[in-house]
């Protein structure tokens, strides 16, 4: 089972970007999946996910700026990130099958190499 996670660039703030996470091995629908980053000196952090129903969460950081969202025959999940804030700068990681909650990175199973976000100012 593998994670391929794209689509990081330097971007400026106020501007937006696309991630996408790749799934290959087996499909994670009804397992939850999940963004998470880090940044310099930080913990790693929830940023939105899909719980084992479907459902869609986000963090109190990103909500109405961030968008998850999959393509079930793509075996793909993506997260579109509008106006961008340099805070958002980070290592973002997408992550697969957790097994109590869908903000919690030590619950998560499976996780991709991480993608590089830099929103300069």
């Amino acid at each position: 089972v593998q994670l391929q996670a794209s689509g990081g660039d330097l971007v400026q703030a106020g501007g937006y970007l696309s991630l996408s996470c790749r799934a290959s091995g087996r499909t994670f629908i009804n397992s939850g999946q999940g963004w998470f980053r880090q940044s310099p000196g930080k913990e790693r952090e929830f940023v939105a996910a899909f719980g084992w129903g479907g459902s869609t969460f986000y963090s109190n950081s990103v909500k109405g700026r961030f968008t998850i969202s999959r393509d079930n025959t793509k075996n793909t999940m993506y997260l579109q990130m509008n106006s961008l804030k340099t805070e958002d700068t980070a290592i973002y990681f997408c992550a697969a099958a957790y097994s109590r909650t869908y903000d919690r990175p030590t619950d998560y199973t499976y996780w991709g190499q991480g993608t590089l976000v830099t929103v300069s100012s």
